[in-house]
């Protein structure tokens, strides 16, 4: 087949965010892209690089494409930005990986995530959004420690080691510099002591967890939460724990939480969940992430590795995932391209 793949560079965006050294952290490198599209043409795939932005509109308009694999994270910063790619792709009728547009736009929202997760039975820990500074004297009955973020930021934007709250004092002065750094609501969660595991989930008929990962610090020390310091250095700070090694019932509780989750909020084809798992064994839902990283340093391919998967592997499940979605009848437009090595089929052909 004919892929585009949708992306955006860290070095082709605006910094919006003056004063934060993460305000690019969720967009990708050329070695994630280049890496991404390897695995698509070991496939036997032709692609051609979309790009993001006015680069992605003009390009989606001239060329051919079969289908598209989309790694967007959007523009700008709206709480909407990771569905602006596939609105499109939508509009004109082209097949595409992952989630749609209502489901990114969603999952983006940290407290209306929480909010239909735990209408759908799944535990989540205390929280409560912030918009303004009027609003920080309000915290009567809080539990602490709590942990405090950015409410519509991916990629651990805004999570710091200094995070963590242990009183109503120091959570308004944290809360103030995020409502002035990110200009967005803020959320604060109550923090639970204990195990952070990331659970990797692909398909759709059904979906499966491919698996689960622990992240435990190498220096015990504090409270540990997987902030952004803690990504960058993590070959120094942490160990990945894959499988996870915990008790059957803690494992299967993980499990179905995380699937009901990604149910409930309409996941598609992949994603990554977060979980807090208490000292008692009981899995907190934190947050997902339906576009999760495609690097070779992301949480997704390093589980997928730890548990034998080569990357061409994982590029090749998730396609293949988005690919049975779709009609296997559609006609072929006037001028598309015929798929080559195709393990679905190859008939998907759209034109714009």
């Amino acid at each position: 087949m004919r892929i585009g793949l949708s992306y955006d560079l860290k070095e082709t965006m605006p910094l919006r965010q003056a004063g934060c050294d993460d305000a690019l952290e969720e967009y990708d490198s050329p070695e994630t892209v280049g890496l991404i599209a390897a695995s698509l043409e070991a496939e036997g795939h032709t692609v051609v690089m979309l790009g993001g932005g006015k680069e992605f509109l003009e390009n989606i308009l001239r060329e051919k494409m079969d289908f598209v694999f989309n790694i967007a994270e959007g523009r700008g910063n709206y709480r909407s930005r990771e569905a602006q790619v596939p609105s499109i792709l939508e509009m004109l009728d082209i097949p595409y990986s992952g989630s749609d547009p209502q489901c990114l736009a969603l999952c983006l929202d940290k407290p209306l995530t929480k909010k239909l997760v735990a209408s759908a039975g799944v535990r989540t820990p205390k929280w409560r959004a912030v918009n303004a500074r009027e609003e920080l004297y309000e915290m009567d009955g809080f539990p602490f420690p709590a942990i405090v973020k950015p409410a519509y930021e991916g990629s651990s934007k805004g999570i710091r080691l200094t995070s963590v709250v242990e009183d109503s004092k120091q959570a308004i002065e944290v809360i103030g510099t995020l409502l002035e750094k990110y200009q967005q609501q803020v959320m604060m969660e109550e923090f639970i002591m204990g195990d952070e595991v990331t659970l990797g989930i692909t398909g759709n008929s059904p979906p499966k967890v491919l698996g689960m990962m622990r992240i435990l610090p190498k220096r015990r020390d504090g409270y540990f939460i997987y902030s952004l310091e803690v990504k960058r250095d993590y070959l120094d700070l942490v160990e990945y724990e894959c499988p996870a090694r915990l008790e059957s019932k803690v494992l299967q509780n993980l499990e179905a939480s995380g699937l009901n989750a990604f149910r409930a909020l309409g996941c598609r084809d992949f994603a990554r969940l977060d979980f807090r798992v208490s000292h008692e064994g009981v899995p907190y839902f934190l947050e997902i992430n339906p576009l999760p990283g495609l690097g070779t340093h992301s949480d997704l391919v390093i589980m997928a590795r730890e548990l034998g998967w080569t990357h061409k592997e994982l590029i090749a499940e998730v396609l293949n995932a988005a690919l049975e979605r779709y009609p296997h009848d559609r006609d072929p437009c006037p001028g598309s391209v015929a798929g080559h090595g195709q393990r679905i089929t190859d008939t998907i052909k759209v034109c714009v």
